[in-house]
């Protein structure tokens, strides 16, 4: 997923791909769209039944954002910290859509999308800590209006390469003007540690030709366990100076009368 980062206390609202009339990303989906025998108005039909579901993708994630605003507001005024660094989103590439379709041997309808696709709408929340993101996660998970279909935990058994983060696909109710309508969101949890790795190491996927080479591959992995350890650490100082602070406040509370 890859997308902007926005410090969690002010996110903008999501914004839309770009699907207006003559824009280049519009042209070449009308062309992927077209079918042998197709009139002008089934293409058209097509088109915007494919835009129109984008949209109701992106309204989706506006949802789950404000989700996790809200919990990481709470969270703050309880603990005095924030558990969320930040939260970033995108609605997949109407093209990119296009290929995994074709890739799987789908067809190119939005029946297809909202039934064999999960990942067209992503969240990533980018957390303090290792603990934080499981908090954050079952709080999110436990409201009423989320239906879990899917959990891969990346951090207690990460990928092969090094990969870490906690995955979940949700489904939320959006309520549209024609009525509610379950839609699936991908979200990654991630602390800032994780996503660093998992940022360049996506970056560096591009140069494949080199990047495939064992030594590099090893070398990745490694700095993915140090990395890893690293926040293993960080949370085991936090919560050692959260020790400390408790038993100074206990020493310094009244004693009470007996």
């Amino acid at each position: 997923m890859n997308d902007e980062q926005v410090p969690a206390s002010r996110l903008p609202a999501m914004g839309q791909v770009d699907l207006k009339a003559g824009s280049p990303e519009s042209e070449e989906l009308m062309h992927a769209l077209v079918q042998e025998g197709d009139r002008p108005e089934e293409v058209y039909e097509r088109f915007n039944n494919f835009a129109e579901l984008l949209m109701r993708y992106s309204t989706a994630i506006r949802e789950v954002r404000t989700k996790f605003e809200v919990l990481n507001d709470e969270f703050s005024f309880r603990n005095s910290r924030n558990p969320i660094e930040s939260i970033s989103s995108r609605v997949k590439r109407p093209m990119s859509i296009v290929g995994k379709l074709r890739r799987r041997g789908l067809p190119l309808t939005v029946e297809s999308i909202e039934q064999y696709l999960n990942d067209v709408a992503g969240v990533r929340v980018i957390c303090s800590f290792i603990d934080d993101i499981y908090a954050v996660a079952e709080m999110f998970a436990r409201q009423d209006d989320i239906t879990v279909l899917e959990i891969k935990d990346y951090i207690r058994k990460p990928k092969p390469n090094g990969y870490r983060s906690y995955h979940m696909i949700v489904e939320i109710p959006v309520f549209f003007s024609d009525g509610k309508r379950p839609m699936r969101v991908e979200i990654q949890l991630r602390t800032v540690a994780m996503d660093f790795w998992a940022s360049l190491e996506h970056q560096m996927k591009y140069k494949k030709n080199s990047a495939d080479r064992p030594e590099i591959s090893a070398e990745l992995k490694s700095c993915a366990e140090t990395i890893a350890a690293t926040d293993a650490r960080m949370l085991g100082i936090r919560k050692r100076i959260e020790r400390l602070e408790k038993d100074r406040t206990d020493a310094e509370s009244p004693v009470r009368d007996r």
